[in-house]
């Protein structure tokens, strides 16, 4: 469950829901669901998790790959994107009550969201 950090209130929907469909549109439904268990194996157990660090840089031979060049069409920016939203969709869709925020690191801004878990 992913939840608004200010109000509590449980997010239902996935921001830039278009372009997040268009994205979906373009895997299987098989390359879809091993992205997404795979994030779930990352996620399980943690309590901070940063989107953008999650996958790693290379995606070759990853549940990944399909986003980069399939969903992306050979983007970095629109993989980056697509992921992330992808990311947004399965802290939605877990147990456990989870909110997000953009933050920095050593004074510089991340480039993704944080999720972390809320008691």
């Amino acid at each position: 469950m992913l939840v608004d950090m200010m109000s509590g209130a449980r997010i239902m929907r996935v921001p830039y829901a278009q372009d997040y469909a268009q994205f979906m549109s373009r895997m299987t439904p098989a390359e879809i669901s091993a992205a997404k268990a795979r994030l779930d194996e990352l996620i399980d157990g943690t309590e901070i998790q940063t989107a953008g660090w999650m996958p790693g840089k290379d995606w070759t031979d990853t549940p990944f790959q399909p986003i980069y060049e399939k969903a992306a069409r050979y983007s970095e920016e629109a993989a980056a994107r697509c992921f992330g939203l992808m990311v947004w969709q399965v802290f939605m869709e877990r147990p456990e009550k989870w909110t997000s925020g953009r933050f920095e690191k050593d004074a510089e801004p991340i480039g993704s969201r944080t999720y972390f878990q809320v008691p």
